[in-house]
């Protein structure tokens, strides 16, 4: 006897996407990691910008709006091809995957059904390895949304690695994969190794424009007793080298001021005015929390001046 045919739903279940990874989201989470995903720079050179907006568009969706949810997983297709050069791929499953849940929730199955077929396509044009479950683009994709919503970081860890071993030529990639593993190291009671600090400068060497990248590779030095002056120096430059190209991107204002922040917390001078300043303006609430910080540890020369600082600040 045949077995039945596959229906809708089944096919739908049985995809790779963000409709199907069992993503425990409260309500709260949902709208922090929206405004969160708001700071990110969507400019063209975002390698993560396809992944922000099948996240932007699942998050719309779980709060109730589809017509914006459509809207970003269509600009997830336009990001996707664009970034890879490619009408089509194996980073697009993932993408039409959320369509076709989304089109079957508006009660559109011809829709949901073509779109399932292109998933069918791309998955027979390009299979996963024989050892692996899922191909390496949907491993960094899953990896990448698990860790927007603070999900389980060894998890991470060892989703990107698996990426990492069969397409290892993707930096960021190994960007957010060492990122990953310093997260995971904070629950961890030896801390992080000397295995995943040689990891981390690795990725810097490879990444150097990415700003969050060194902000916590320059922290973890300094916490191994390095002299960070110079090169925090550097990373600064850098930023602010960024926003004159971009000035209004909330992103690499954010990303500078996470520059300014580790200098400071790790700076034995005094700090200059114009320093503190400019690392307010920048990211205000943030960079608040961190001169208090610095202020209550009562720590060396900083004290007065940030004591001082703090005082005559008047919020925005």
């Amino acid at each position: 006897m045949m077995s039945a045919a596959p229906t809708l739903v089944s096919r739908l279940e049985a995809l790779q996407c963000h409709f199907t990874w069992d993503l425990d989201l409260s309500r709260s989470l949902l709208l922090r990691c929206r405004d969160n995903l708001l700071d990110i720079g969507t400019d063209n050179g975002n390698r993560w910008l396809g992944h922000i907006y099948n996240l932007r568009g699942f998050i719309q969706y779980k709060l109730g709006s589809n017509e914006d949810a459509q809207s970003f997983f269509n600009k997830a297709t336009e990001a996707f091809n664009k970034m890879r050069n490619a009408d089509e791929g194996p980073w697009l499953v993932v993408n039409y995957g959320n369509l076709a849940w989304l089109h079957h929730h508006l009660g559109d199955q011809t829709e949901s059904e073509a779109y399932l077929s292109k998933v069918d396509a791309l998955n027979e044009k390009y299979p996963s390895p024989p050892q692996e479950e899922l191909h390496p683009e949907i491993y960094a994709e899953k990896a990448y949304t698990l860790m927007t919503f603070n999900g389980d970081m060894n998890l991470v860890a060892d989703y990107f690695q698996r990426a990492i071993e069969m397409q290892p030529d993707m930096v960021e990639w190994n960007s957010w994969h060492v990122l990953a593993l310093l997260f995971a190291s904070k629950y961890s009671s030896t801390g992080l190794d000397d295995d995943i600090f040689k990891k981390m400068r690795i990725a810097q060497e490879q990444d150097p424009e990415n700003l969050y990248l060194a902000a916590h590779y320059l922290c973890q030095r300094a916490q191994r007793g390095e002299s960070i002056e110079d090169e925090a120096h550097e990373a600064i430059d850098l930023a602010e080298e960024a926003l004159k190209n971009h000035p209004d991107e909330r992103y690499l204002k954010i990303r500078a001021a996470l520059c300014y922040e580790k200098r400071l917390l790790f700076r034995n001078s005094r700090p200059t005015t114009s320093m503190l300043d400019r690392a307010v303006s920048l990211h205000w609430e943030n960079s608040i929390k961190v001169l208090e910080k610095i202020r209550d540890r009562r720590r060396n020369s900083m004290c007065r001046e940030i004591r001082e600082f703090l005082a005559n600040l008047q919020e925005p």
